[in-house]
């Protein structure tokens, strides 16, 4: 399993549409290019946003994503406009798990 993690510093004012924006364009990715989905977190530093996404192998990461639905398309611009920068922070190889989906206090 691979593991990207992204950090997005945006423009004051624009979180609520960055969030939309995001949350369309990870629709579209999963969907169309085989991801495993991907969660955006706020972060202690104001307006840096930090994404996660999952992927089975870097290979999959790394091939050429050619995604023409309209959404996507305007979602991805949307994302941009939001953006003051956007940069890959890590690329990571898992080498162990144990992410739990279920908290074991509530079992």
């Amino acid at each position: 399993m691979f593991i990207a993690v992204y950090e997005f510093e945006i423009k004051d004012g624009t979180e609520a549409l960055f969030r939309q924006a995001w949350l369309e364009v990870t629709k579209a990715i999963y969907q169309y290019c085989g991801s495993f989905g991907s969660r955006l977190h706020l972060s202690d530093k104001p307006n840096i946003l930090v994404g996660y996404a999952q992927w089975p192998s870097r290979e999959q990461w790394e091939k050429d994503r050619q995604i023409t639905d309209a959404l996507y398309e305007k979602a991805r611009d949307d994302m941009r406009n939001c953006l003051v920068q956007a940069k890959t922070v890590y690329k990571l190889d898992v080498s162990d798990d144990y992410l739990q989906t279920d908290s074991a206090s509530a079992s």
